[in-house]
């Protein structure tokens, strides 16, 4: 070894030795969320969900939004709503429209988690195979939304982030449902409580008596937390239900519903 390289092999060890312990942790992610492993950049940028109210953190995570890889990309949308970056929000929009679905779902859920409005858009696509009027979903993800295939990709637990009995595992879920989509489905219903619009009302309404027994019980606790009185003339009948879940739920929803203060408050509507 030269001299020299000597020389410059030591004054790179003595300004990396330099740093402070706030400066080698930025030197260590950084360099992590530019890894040729997805995977090393994926756990790099699940990390920074630990930073809060942080620019530099919050933009490492927006520029993976971009990664080649839908794993990190999905990493990153989920990262940036635990951060609650309201600041990444127009970047999380665009990230809606990603081709996978993996993506859709955790870019919907940060917003969602943000108290952003578009999120219902694509929970009521979920819960319904249609988009809502004027929504910026596109066809082919509407598409990808029926597809069973598709939903079950998503990963329950990671997409969604809902156990509807609590306590209750994804496996023992699968088993009960024999499926994997009524979980998803049963999922956007519940992430629809707060939406005022009048069609997401009727969707859950409609939902009642959908086929799945799943749906049908989480759309009662839905339209139950949504403490509207008017849903009981298609919640009443279900207490009559063949499966133990949807019958208890729907007599739960009617003794919340009649109550005389439960029952008077609704979501707001829109103008």
């Amino acid at each position: 070894m030269t001299m020299l390289r000597f020389a410059v092999l030591l004054a790179f060890g003595a300004c990396v030795q330099a740093q402070t312990p706030v400066e080698k942790a930025w030197t260590i992610l950084t360099a992590a969320a530019h890894e040729k492993s997805y995977e090393k950049r994926g756990k790099a940028i699940h990390s920074l969900g630990l930073i809060t109210e942080n620019d530099r953190a919050r933009t490492i995570a927006e520029a993976a939004l971009s990664d080649e890889r839908e794993e990190v990309r999905a990493t990153a949308a989920e990262v940036l709503g635990v951060m609650r970056a309201k600041q990444s929000i127009p970047k999380l929009k665009a990230a809606v429209l990603d081709k996978e679905t993996s993506v859709v779902f955790a870019a919907t859920n940060a917003l969602f988690a943000m108290g952003d409005p578009d999120a219902y858009q694509v929970y009521y696509a979920v819960l319904t195979g249609e988009k809502k009027s004027g929504d910026a979903l596109v066809e082919s993800q509407l598409k990808m939304l029926k597809d069973p295939k598709a939903l079950t990709k998503i990963g329950f637990e990671a997409g969604i982030g809902f156990v509807p009995f609590g306590g209750v595992s994804l496996k023992v879920l699968k088993m009960a449902t024999a499926d994997d989509v009524s979980p998803v489905r049963a999922a956007a219903a519940a992430k629809l409580v707060g939406d005022p619009d009048p069609k997401t009302a009727q969707a859950l309404a409609n939902s009642t008596s959908d086929s799945k027994w799943l749906v049908r019980a989480a759309a009662i606790g839905a339209l139950a937390r949504r403490h509207d009185s008017s849903a009981l003339k298609v919640i009443t009948p279900l207490l009559g239900d063949d499966n133990d879940v949807v019958r208890f739920n729907a007599a739960a929803a009617v003794i919340q519903l009649s109550s005389p203060v439960q029952g008077a408050a609704k979501p707001q509507t829109k103008k």
